[in-house]
Order: C-alpha cells, then structure tokens, then sequence
C-alpha cells in the first residue's frame, strides 16, 4: 500500500506553532496550491491543504516561514474525526509532514537554508505521541 503525497504552493497565513502535553512541538499551515488548470471564467483556481509537521521540523517552520512563502511538502494524508461542541460529528483530511523544503526566503530571517543549525526532519518507527 502507499500513502504518499508532494505539494508545492504558499501559506495562506503564519505558521501556528503548538506543543502536546508532552512536549512535543507541532505546527499546522495551509498550504494554497494551484490547479492546473483555469475554470470557464479563465482564472486559475486552488485547493487549500492543511497540512502538520512535527518535531524540530515544526520548530523551524515556524521559526523561518510566513504567510505569501513558497514551499514543498512531501507526506501522507491521513484522516480523522471528532465530535464538535454541538453534537455533530466532524471529519478532518490533513497532509502530515515527513518533508518540509522552504523554496522561498525573504526578511522574516536574513538566512539560508543550509545555515539553520540541525535542519532535518525527525523520522522515527515510533508512534505519534497523540
């Protein structure tokens, strides 16, 4: 089986950086990706993704990106549900991160990619802590 997915398009907004009760860092963003293709009325539209990243790649996401930057994602869809404050039940389909590369830089960090101390994504066999 494969569950595998590559997408390359731009935060919709700031990256939102949180911790589990156990410590664990997790960021969520939306990512905006084009279709390639234009609806009738010629213009081109997108699909927004919501994807999460784990660990010390989360840290840097949310430390090095911002809304408007390009980036590439490698992951897995994995989806969910929960029941929502009013009794109905909610489902949820999110990209999670094996692979975060920045293809963008601009003032938010004067700094290249190479140069942020341990940049590499946490890969473990272990469960997620959650």
């Amino acid at each position: 089986m494969l569950n595998k997915v590559v997408l390359i398009g731009r935060l919709t907004k700031d990256p939102d950086l949180r911790y589990t009760t156990s410590g664990v860092p997790v960021t969520r963003f939306i990512l905006a990706v084009n279709r390639s293709y234009t609806n009738q009325q010629g213009e081109r539209e997108a699909d927004f993704i919501p994807i999460t990243v784990w660990r010390n790649a989360a840290e840097n996401c949310a430390k090095y990106l911002q809304k408007g930057r390009l980036v590439a994602v490698a992951g897995r869809i994995q989806t969910g549900s929960y029941t929502a404050t009013d009794g109905s039940k909610r489902y949820t389909t999110d990209v999670v991160a094996d692979e975060v590369q920045f293809l963008e830089w601009g003032n938010k960090q004067e700094q290249r990619q190479d140069d942020i101390p341990g940049f590499e994504l946490y890969e473990s066999n272990e469960p997620l802590p959650f």
